[in-house]
């Protein structure tokens, strides 16, 4: 058995019990929980004797190291960004001594709307013939190249070389030497230490999307249905080829807006189908459909309660052994039955540690990178050698928080207005097994398109290590449950899922678990949507509100998109009519009674500062108390340690300020 095998595991992460309890100073706390994890991406190299990895700089910059797999080894640095803007991401290895990773920020343009980039480099791991692997644009180039493409084959059995999807843009030097008409996304094979390029699939305009073998042949490609002005319809065409053939047959076609059609998403060459997802009985479903030209669908895996969110894959050429799907808590099924019992000999060994999961492989699977943690420990990474059966921790993903009790979660369900039980996470203070009377905070996710799930959340944790009781709801509305519960989305149906939102609170002050009069709403994006909003429809419900980056006015979330070839989709999800006044908080700030603190980082793609900014004049305007807090550079996610950790301490404050205690 594994476990006989392992030895003695030293518990990192799991010693708050056993250790005399740390009383920090809220500062000092709002420090601990706000700082990003020590590590942010890990990769294993392919001879299993290396590993890469991220670690937070100043601000929002982070430095890629390498160390060796041995016991003892010490870290290498290799190069760093400043995140000013350019952040770092993504990072593999591509060869046994060369790393691949995504370089990505914001900018603003000229007209001061905010655009999005990326770019691919390569370099290797002692930092030297560093090489951007993106196509190049300069002073001739007929429009932006934002995009920096993506890899879609690592090519294992090949030595520093990757497929990869680059964007192309003419140039104004078109007939002369040197010019290009090129547009669109094509396939290049990259020697990533030379640069030497073999085009594989010449770019096409309206193509967007192209998915390999896994072992170098490009199969299927995915062409983005277009209307006048090249705005997105939301429909995606697939087509594929037969082994050994150049012609693209039809495939499948997805209105990936209503989520209706086969979604393709990986092949299994020696299988010659593709997995991916398509709705049974109103869920997502896991299906493979045959690339022998009879396009025969199988399904795979199913649940009658929740979608199946994707796949598992592993190693360099991201075999498929599983898919996933959550329900309390996220749950593995593989296909695999050689890694099916290796995921269940690794769940016995590590009993504290529920989430675990396969991260990465050597290129014979012998060797793994592997990543358990819970609710209350944010998780370690640990080697695997199967071979000697040896399993030990490679790093923390949060040490600084070692010797601190934290506060479990525990999912729950509540009813609501309609008796509909909302499922829903609920943290009470570490130590608390039962609560009467707490400060308590509704805490709603983003989205809407998504889902709250178990296991660690900084954010919940940080208010629950502060004395608040925080409930999680997974509102009508939310992803992963199914059309019937998604509705038509969280704009649309506002009035649904906010309610939903403010029914958390009615049922913890109906438990006796919140004290009414120090019952607080916070929320980020999305979320920060329904806490506003919830203040619109429930005046006296909740005594302090605390948006971070949200939407506040629907009309102004349309146009916004104009720029965007994406506009007459989000015209839609968004929808037209009396919801769109009725459900914007910003054309409501009058009926708001609760004081109002918001955040907002100026660089933010997905919401504009202007969301934030338009929510305070309102108030304002209406003789409400509220404050806008905005940070310089930022994005969506403000991920600056000390710019969350004093975003943290500013709303404690706040909500302390607000409920009286």
């Amino acid at each position: 058995m594994l476990r006989q095998m392992l030895g003695v595991m030293i518990a990192l992460g799991l010693s708050a019990s056993t250790l005399a309890q740390v009383q920090p100073d809220a500062a000092h706390v709002a420090a601990l929980f706000g700082a990003r994890p020590d590590i942010e991406d890990v990769s294993l190299s392919p001879d299993g004797t290396q590993l890469a990895y991220l670690k937070p700089t100043e601000g929002q910059g982070s430095a890629l190291y390498v160390v060796g797999a041995e016991e003892g080894a010490k870290p290498k640095f290799v190069f760093q960004v400043a995140g000013k803007p350019e952040r770092l991401a993504d990072c593999h290895w591509v060869s046994k001594d060369r790393i691949v990773c995504t370089v990505y920020g914001a900018v603003a343009g000229q007209t001061g709307l905010i655009l999005p980039f990326s770019r691919i480099i390569a370099i290797n791991a002692d930092g030297s013939n560093g090489q951007i692997l993106s196509t190049k644009q300069n002073q001739s180039s007929n429009g932006a190249q934002l995009g920096g493409g993506r890899v879609i084959d690592w090519l294992p059995d090949e030595d520093g070389a990757v497929l990869m999807e680059r964007y192309y843009v003419p140039d104004v030097e078109l007939g002369k030497r040197g010019g290009s008409d090129k547009r669109g996304v094509g396939v290049d094979h990259v020697d990533t230490r030379t640069l030497a390029i073999r085009t594989i699939e010449q770019p096409i305009e309206d193509v967007d999307e192209y998915i390999s073998d896994g072992a170098g042949t490009v199969r299927i490609r995915g062409i983005r249905k277009a209307g006048a002005g090249g705005l997105d319809l939301g429909k995606e065409i697939y087509q594929y080829r037969l082994v050994g053939d150049r012609t693209w047959q039809s495939l499948s076609e997805l209105d990936y807006v209503n989520r209706e059609g086969f979604d393709p998403v990986a092949i299994d060459k020696d299988k010659n189908v593709v997995y991916g997802r398509l709705k049974k009985d109103g869920r997502q479903a896991l299906y493979t459909v045959a690339l022998d030209g009879t396009k025969r669908q199988e399904l795979v895996y199913d649940r009658p309660d929740v979608d199946v969110h994707g796949l598992i894959r592993l190693g360099r050429n991201n075999r498929v052994v599983g898919g996933y799907y959550t329900t309390d808590v996220r749950k593995q099924i593989f296909f695999d039955a050689d890694i099916r019992k290796l995921s269940e000999a690794l769940s016995r060994a590590l009993p504290k540690q529920p989430i675990v999961s396969l991260v990465d492989s050597d290129s014979t699977e012998k060797k793994l990178l592997v990543f358990a943690g819970s609710d209350v420990d944010p998780g370690v990474y640990y080697l695997l050698d199967r071979n000697t059966h040896a399993l030990r921790p490679f790093t923390e993903v949060r040490a600084g928080l070692d010797g601190l009790a934290l506060a479990t979660v525990k999912p729950i369900q509540y009813p609501g207005k309609d008796g509909t039980m909302i499922p829903a996470y609920l943290t009470l203070p570490p130590g608390k097994e039962s609560a009467k009377g707490l400060p308590a905070i509704v805490l709603p996710h983003g989205g809407p398109s998504a889902r709250d799930e178990w296991g660690f959340d900084w954010l919940s944790q940080y208010y629950a290590q502060r004395g608040f009781a925080v409930i999680q709801p997974n509102f009508r509305g939310s992803a992963g449950y199914g059309d019937v519960w998604f509705q038509k989305n969280g704009f649309k149906s506002w009035q649904t899922a906010v309610g939903d939102v403010a029914d958390a609170g009615h049922w913890l002050v109906s438990q006796g678990i919140a004290d009414p009069a120090r019952l607080a709403i916070v929320g980020w994006s999305y979320g920060g949507y329904a806490a506003l909003q919830s203040g619109v429809i429930e005046p006296g419900l909740f005594k302090a509100i605390v948006a971070i980056a949200p939407v506040t006015d629907l009309g102004l979330l349309r146009e916004q998109s104009s720029f965007f070839t994406n506009y007459g989709i989000t015209g839609d999800f968004i929808g037209h009519g009396a919801h769109i006044t009725e459900g914007s908080p910003a054309q409501n700030a009058a009926k708001i009674r609760a004081p109002v603190l918001l955040f907002h980082g100026t660089l933010d793609v997905n919401v504009s500062i202007t969301q934030s900014r338009l929510m305070a004049q309102k108030l304002k305007a209406a003789g409400a108390g509220v404050e806008l807090v905005t940070w310089e550079g930022l994005d969506h996610y403000c991920d600056d340690s000390r710019v969350r950790a004093d975003m943290l301490a500013k709303s404690d404050a706040f909500l302390r300020e607000a409920m009286k205690f």
